[in-house]
């Protein structure tokens, strides 16, 4: 593990695993690139070079109090792909992850990637619009952002249940992930984790998805209740050129750990096409 220093002065807590085809994973909210514990194993067991990294404010980079505009984040995603003189990379965003390399590929091209992937991702935005008329409301969010003042560790333990879909008949996940999940969470810091909200809540990536210029797989949950398919995965899948939509059915937001064996197996799928 290292760390990568950006522009303005932020430390990137980076793990680089591996050897072969890199594949670089972009974390969601409220995690750290540990989320990607799944994926990395079957990744590098596979034969591929494994990139993560815990976004600005989160997991053990800097968590200075600005910087959490897409803009900035995505010119942080590239300031790893150059620092690591990534070539012909395969990148991977969950949710708030899919808004970087949206973000990344429209403000520094598509040269050095070799594909994308879009996994329950926020692209090409949530927020309620005519284009986008069963969004989130701004009421909506403003309510998330007053949990999260009030009682930022009771919010994420209730939160992750929804995100891992445990209401569903037999609970996807073991209480032990959610208690994973809750610890990576509370290592964000509470700035990054208010500041986050606006980020993935209210950024419009429409214009963002011409830039989509390699393959692209995109992967969602009919069942997600945190990113609806509805308003992000199949409207993606319509605005981003020759994308291909996979939707996994009764699948809730964090299917990168309730269908890990699916998501591995296409992901892999994916990387042998794009070879």
């Amino acid at each position: 593990m290292a760390f990568v220093t950006t522009r303005d002065g932020i430390n990137l807590h980076v793990k680089d695993m591996g050897t072969g085809r890199p594949v670089l994973l972009v974390h969601g909210w409220p995690l750290s690139g540990d989320m990607w514990e799944y994926q990395t194993l079957a990744l590098v067991e596979a034969g591929y070079r494994v990139i993560t990294y815990d976004r600005r404010g989160f997991g053990q980079s800097s968590h200075p109090v600005t910087g959490y505009d897409y803009d900035t984040l995505a010119d942080d995603l590239a300031a790893i792909i150059d620092a690591l003189a990534l070539d012909a990379v395969t990148l991977v965003g969950f949710s708030m992850g899919g808004g970087e390399i949206a973000r990344y590929l429209s403000r520094h091209g598509a040269s050095k990637i070799a594909g994308a992937v879009l996994l329950a991702s926020v692209v090409p935005g949530i927020l309620k619009s005519p284009d986008n008329p069963e969004g989130f409301d701004l009421e909506t969010l403003a309510g998330l952002k007053k949990q999260i003042r009030k009682d930022r560790f009771h919010f994420l333990r209730s939160f992750a249940r929804d995100f891992y879909g445990m209401s569903l008949l037999g609970g996807p996940v073991s209480e032990a992930l959610l208690d994973w999940h809750f610890a990576l969470a509370i290592m964000a810091s509470p700035m990054a984790t208010l500041d986050c909200v606006d980020a993935w809540g209210m950024t419009d990536f429409t214009a963002d998805t011409a830039a989509f210029t390699v393959p692209t797989l995109i992967i969602h949950g009919t069942w997600d209740s945190s990113v609806p398919a509805k308003i992000a995965g199949e409207r993606a899948a319509k605005l981003i050129p020759h994308a291909r939509y996979i939707p996994y059915e009764d699948a809730p937001h964090g299917l990168f750990a309730t269908h890990h064996a699916m998501v591995n197996a296409d992901l892999l799928a994916f990387l042998a096409e794009t070879a």
